[in-house]
């Protein structure tokens, strides 16, 4: 009931702020320490904390930082409005920046000019196990929780009426044929399996694989199981780290261990696989 509540409440708050600055306002300039940003001004997930705190998710950049190398190439499936990527292009050679929702990839590319970001490219697509185009919800409320039609309607994804747009979808290992990426850091709100299944060849190269882990987007939204998720993590990702738990394991281990956080809900924003 309290997550029903807490929800409808972000919904009308967005909804005031929206009236409040007027139908007009794009985005509003927030000022921390890795730049300045444009933001949704109505958004109460990533934009809201960047208009009041002036950070975000400072402890999963931390940990992001200290997986890269100054040589290495980050691919960032699902960069929402760049406050991760802004920060960690000024931490490798080059970045690739992909995001699906329209609204969300043209606050993007504003902040990546915004900042004089020139090593990240970016592509407005959903990764995906297919090509062609996908039913995409955008969230009014937290833009961050846009997410493709989820198998199951749970409320959870509804609370705020997102409008359905069709939105450009493609394999990753078609769209950036010829690429490599040393490090991965994938937040897709329950598309990961599907983004996974079509980039063998991408993973193949890579040293981690960040992916946000999310047991109702895996059941509700993806439909799929824990076994079904690691089968598109290739035998070469050998350690299994959790941040939220401090937990490490081998590969033996996988299942076991998410099969536990499924069990309890237990999220992560990023478990890491690693093939070192």
């Amino acid at each position: 009931m309290w997550g029903r509540l807490k929800l409808r409440a972000l919904a009308a708050l967005s909804r005031l702020t929206r009236s409040v600055v007027g139908a007009h306002v794009r985005a509003l300039i927030v000022a921390t320490p890795h730049g300045v940003f444009a933001v949704d001004p109505a958004d109460q997930g990533v934009g809201r904390r960047l208009r009041r705190d002036g950070a975000y998710a400072e402890h999963e950049l931390a940990g992001l930082s200290a997986l890269l190398r100054p040589t290495d190439r980050l691919l960032i499936v699902g960069a929402h409005l760049g406050a991760l990527a802004v920060p960690l292009a000024r931490q490798c050679q080059a970045v690739m920046a992909l995001e699906p929702n329209p609204d969300t990839f043209e606050l993007l590319n504003w902040n990546l000019s915004l900042n004089a970001v020139s090593n990240c490219r970016t592509l407005q697509v959903a990764a995906n196990d297919s090509g062609g185009t996908l039913r995409f919800l955008k969230s009014a409320a937290n833009s961050g929780g846009s997410k493709r039609l989820p198998k199951v309607a749970d409320w959870r994804y509804h609370f705020d009426a997102p409008v359905e747009v069709s939105v450009p979808a493609a394999r990753l290992d078609d769209l950036l044929a010829g690429e490599s990426f040393d490090v991965v850091l994938m937040d897709i709100e329950g598309s990961e399996y599907f983004a996974l299944k079509g980039m063998p060849g991408l993973l193949a190269h890579c040293r981690h694989l960040v992916v946000e882990f999310l047991p109702h987007h895996m059941s509700l939204v993806a439909g799929v199981t824990v076994p079904e998720f690691l089968a598109t993590i290739p035998p070469r990702f050998v350690r299994l780290s959790v941040p939220s738990t401090g937990q490490q394991v081998g590969r033996d281990d996988f299942n076991a261990v998410l099969s536990d956080m499924m069990r309890q809900g237990q999220c992560d924003d990023g478990i890491i696989f690693s093939a070192e």
